[in-house]
């Protein structure tokens, strides 16, 4: 029985999450999650449990409330990168969750290193 986009989705998310697990040594992740409408992301200290910060397009002064597509994912990971660099972080492992590395993952990651992160 072949499988649904669904299930596809969670093995590939438990592959990119276990094979993060085992070369973290220590630095924050850099989650992203994408839905239809939003994209969001978190730096996440797993080791504290705690997030050191966050961008989302449902934020107002980011002039891309509602919008899901590759400018916005843009501006998304330029305004992490920027709020990493405030928090001291310039290291971060890339979760892409069970996201393909296309388009807006690209885009986000692509904006996020061209501010300074290195992954």
């Amino acid at each position: 029985m072949a499988l649904t986009k669904r299930e596809l989705f969670l093995k590939r998310r438990l592959r990119v999450r276990n094979k993060l697990r085992a070369i973290t040594d220590g630095r924050p992740r850099l989650s992203v999650h994408r839905s239809s409408k939003n994209i969001s992301v978190q730096l996440i200290d797993d080791a504290k449990g705690v997030t050191l910060a966050a961008a989302s397009s449902l934020e107002k002064d980011l002039g891309v409330v509602g919008k899901n597509n590759l400018e916005a994912a843009a501006k998304i990971g330029a305004a992490i990168a920027e709020r990493a660099k405030k928090a001291g972080v310039e290291e971060v492992i890339f979760d892409r969750g069970g996201f393909l590395f296309h388009g807006k993952i690209k885009a986000l990651a692509d904006a996020a290193r061209e501010g300074g992160l290195k992954f």
